[in-house]
């Protein structure tokens, strides 16, 4: 129709959920910022690490530890860093056996799918407790929620 505004529908990215499935991962070298598992003390921690590491080329990990209750802001090391200037400490992700679930869709409703999806995987008769749940951010919206089983 001549003068008629097209319609603008806004591009919804909805999160989206795959199956469950079993993954061997190799330890993973990394620096860490580790803080209480609280929310607020989480995303101050990312805001803060991300600044100080720069995002570029970076894979980046979270790692919430059940046997002390911390969660920490990891990133894999380079050859040439050094976790003391960016305020961060040197640490290994284990590797072996994990459930794995991948998380798709726009942040920060994809952010909000990570907990849930860890409880769930965690009630598995086969969690082992000694080894941390592992949140691998492949991009912005890629997530894998990985918890380690026997």
């Amino acid at each position: 129709m001549a003068g008629c505004e097209p319609l603008l529908v806004p591009r919804l990215y909805v999160v989206s959920v795959s199956e469950e499935h079993i993954v061997m991962r190799e330890p993973i070298d990394v620096m860490l910022v580790r803080v209480a598992d609280e929310l607020s003390e989480i995303q101050r921690a990312w805001a803060a690490f991300e600044t100080a590491v720069g995002l570029r080329g970076r894979k980046f990990y979270g790692a919430f530890d059940p046997m002390t209750n911390t969660y920490g802001v990891c990133a894999a090391c380079r050859p040439d860093d050094d976790p003391s200037a960016f305020g961060a400490e040197r640490g290994t992700l284990p590797g072996g056996r994990y459930a794995c679930v991948r998380l798709l869709g726009e942040p920060p409703a994809v952010y909000e799918q990570i907990g849930p999806t860890a409880e769930r995987l965690a009630r598995r008769p086969d969690v082992d407790p000694t080894r941390p749940t592992i949140e691998y951010y492949r991009r912005r919206d890629v997530i894998d929620v990985l918890v380690p089983v026997v």
